[in-house]
């Protein structure tokens, strides 16, 4: 049987010899389960005990898909990229600053430049500027509400970018989201998505981005740079896959709940 579980409302508790875990004050036990959000957070604090809780659970022998310290390191936007580029993976130019001037001075450098959230999704709050003063307003707004400035330089593109969508090693497919009137290729900003057959350089691609992330399933936001192969954008720990079955007529949720359901009875 499954249900839908609050983070916030799961505890550890240290007793004598044992952890033991309460969901809303009932002491409860899982097989498995998978970890698509971690709820609404205020405070570190709050986050360091969702995360303590939830790695401590899967420790324990529940199996947790993706594991939290994997899925918050693809929320991460910068620090997974860093990771990637270390392992050899193509990534856009990018940087993380505190400083509307080093904005200002990249885009002077990158010419064309987005600027978005390090943590965020479905392309909300990505803006595109090639005007230095443009990005230096912009960064220096996001810094005053106390948020760096993650700035990319703009890849060139046909109008698409694809999504692969990768679950326990394997891909599962993958898609061209098209978007001929708009920079962003995100379905939720009114991208349209077309089925493909990846070629194997996207396959291989695929899965070792997701293994160097340590993730079990993700989508994989793949770009073809027309001054040079394929990069990485960014990893998706807990995607969204609406437009991906819609194309595909493939249900992801069914490959993830079939691996945790192999990996929990090993």
């Amino acid at each position: 049987m499954a249900y839908y579980v609050r983070p916030s409302k799961l505890s550890g508790i240290i007793e004598k010899d044992e952890i033991t875990f309460t969901y809303a004050g009932r002491e409860v036990s899982f097989d498995g389960g998978i970890l698509r959000n971690l709820g609404f957070i205020v405070t570190t604090e709050q986050l360091m005990k969702r995360i303590d809780v939830l790695e401590e659970m899967r420790a324990s022998g529940v199996y947790i898909v993706n594991r939290p310290s994997s899925m918050l390191l693809a929320r991460d936007k910068f620090r997974s990229l860093m990771v990637l580029k270390k392992n050899n993976i193509p990534v856009p130019e990018t940087a993380l600053v505190e400083d509307p001037i080093e904005a200002m001075r990249l885009a002077e450098k990158w010419g064309e430049v987005v600027i978005k959230p390090v943590v965020g999704s479905l392309g909300l709050g990505s803006v595109k500027a090639s005007d230095p003063d443009i990005v230096f307003r912009v960064a220096k707004s996001i810094l005053a509400i106390n948020q760096p400035v993650y700035i990319q330089k703009y890849v060139k593109k046909p109008g698409r970018d694809i999504r692969a969508f990768v679950v326990g090693g394997e891909v599962l497919g993958a898609v061209y989201r098209i978007s001929p009137n708009n920079w962003k290729t995100n379905v939720a900003q009114g991208a349209i998505t077309q089925v493909m057959v990846p070629p194997k350089e996207i396959v291989e691609l695929s899965v070792k981005v997701n293994e160097i992330l340590g993730l079990e399933y993700s989508g994989i936001d793949i770009v073809e740079d027309l001054e040079g192969g394929y990069k990485i954008l960014e990893v998706n720990g807990a995607p969204l896959w609406k437009g991906f079955m819609t194309a595909t007529s493939i249900n992801p949720a069914k490959h993830i709940v079939d691996h945790i359901i192999k990996c929990a009875r090993k």
